[in-house]
């Protein structure tokens, strides 16, 4: 006999998602987590105690309109949104210098902004003949696959400048480098935002709004309606067993099981019997991006005043993007940069102190010498968290999509795969994530439905 119907590993987004329906179609569910608080790479911070109640993200925070799924349940659980600060003018360190402009497009050689510009539609064309579903159906999957993203900016692109542009974004986007990515899997991620501007604008992007109290609070309030009886924190997953008549999770019996880790965190998991080896290859090739989210927090945003809207880019770094993170209210101030790729993998090397110099370094050049000396300094990086081991998501590397795709989320036993890196529609994002518990969650009731001899002793 079962305990309950279905157990899901994880408490983030993907597997309150998936908990949340399963117990909406009556079905009985636990839900352990390894840490000792929900949400997954969704984690809000205290700005300081000289601004109480006013918080930051270092984990996941934004929020775009074509993110049908986050926004609609932000809404349904009370969560507000605001829009992310964009007024003024942005600013860009190129060759050496400074440029102040409005808009999307910076002010820098046209040839340049030519040539970024047809490479994008290039790859928008791509994109559209890659399947979401289904990405190693695409024609010419294998020559995709088999080549980098680095490998196709050499061939496309006609400028160094261009290159370089495409290389921040992928920094930005998969927190890796273009030589780490598999063509396909950039094509498949583009296809399943909806378009290349989709994944970097501001304004009708992914980074078009935040939510006001943070992005965990989304976690908590599906974590609230479970409740305490579903939600099991402080017990990490070690092993999971599993024959025809159901599986055991650590201590508890179900009909199914859901996984609603990383890829590569799955892997890490002792499985009786072992997982078919295509299934663990495929989770080798999936590894984490590497970031580091810094902030620093000001009495105020003093570049407003100024004329700028937080938003910087440097072709120098560490820091290659800046965005005003202050509060709805605008107090205090608070300026968020990201180390990624390479740089966050070297700056994992340093002190602390190195790092915030370095960070602070980069606003100083941007924003001027009063963003050297924040009233604090906040800076995050997943990589080093157990239970996480990277961030924003992860890549596919060449000749992941085409050898072991289908791996990816077919359930295996009595066992379902869900997380933002398996779904299909804004793969890797909150929205991703939200999609892929809820489909786990479906197919796994279907497979329920379809075994009535295996029965739970709670319903």
């Amino acid at each position: 006999m079962a305990d309950v119907d279905l157990v899901v590993v994880g408490a983030g987004l993907a597997g309150l998602a998936a908990a949340r329906h399963a117990v909406a179609q009556g079905s009985s569910v636990v839900v352990l987590e390894a840490r000792d608080r929900v949400g997954g790479r969704t984690l809000n911070e205290e700005v300081g105690p000289a601004h109480p109640g006013k918080v930051v993200e270092v984990g996941g925070q934004w929020v775009g309109p074509t993110q049908h799924r986050l926004v609609e349940l932000a809404r349904e659980l009370g969560v507000e949104t605001f829009t992310t600060y964009d007024e003024g003018e942005s600013i860009i360190e190129w060759k050496g210098s400074l440029r102040r402009y409005k808009g999307v497009v910076p002010r820098i050689n046209p040839l340049i902004l030519l040539d970024y510009e047809q490479a994008r539609r290039r790859l928008d064309r791509l994109a559209k003949t890659v399947p979401a579903e289904t990405p190693w159906t695409a024609p010419n999957a294998r020559e995709l696959d088999s080549q980098t993203f680095h490998t196709w900016l050499q061939k496309v692109c006609r400028t160094s400048g261009g290159r370089m542009f495409f290389e921040f974004i992928c920094e930005a986007v998969w927190a890796a480098e273009p030589a780490d990515v598999s063509l396909l899997h950039v094509l498949f991620y583009v296809r399943s935002a909806g378009g290349w501007d989709d994944l970097i604008s501001t304004e009708g992007g992914a980074q078009e709004s935040r939510f006001v109290g943070g992005s965990q609070r989304i976690a908590l309030r599906m974590a609230e309606e479970l409740g305490d009886d579903v939600v099991r924190l402080s017990t990490p997953v070690r092993s999971i067993a599993w024959d025809d008549d159901g599986v055991t999770v650590e201590d508890v019996r179900a009909r199914r099981v859901i996984v609603a880790l990383p890829p590569t965190l799955t892997s890490r998991i002792a499985y009786s019997p072992a997982l078919p080896g295509y299934r663990d290859q495929l989770t080798q090739r999936m590894p984490q991006g590497t970031v580091w989210k810094c902030m620093a927090v000001y009495p105020e945003p003093f570049w407003r005043a100024e004329g700028l809207n937080g938003f910087g880019t440097s072709d120098t770094g560490p820091v290659r993007l800046t965005y005003d993170n202050s509060p709805p209210d605008g107090t205090p101030g608070v300026l968020l940069g990201f180390l990624e790729g390479e740089f966050a993998r070297k700056a994992g090397l340093m002190s602390h102190a190195e790092r915030r110099a370095a960070v602070l370094g980069v606003f100083g050049r941007l924003f001027g010498e009063r963003a050297l000396a924040p009233e604090r300094y906040i800076e995050k990086s997943w990589a080093e968290e157990e239970w996480t081991r990277g961030c924003y998501g992860c890549s596919m590397t060449t000749g992941g999509w085409t050898s072991f795709g289908p791996a990816l989320r077919d359930p295996i036993g009595p066992i379902h795969w869900a997380g933002a890196e398996t779904a299909t529609i804004w793969n890797g994002y909150m929205d991703g994530a939200l999609r892929s518990g809820e489909r786990a969650a479906a197919e796994a009731l279907r497979a329920i439905a379809e075994s009535p001899n295996v029965r739970a002793a709670v319903s």
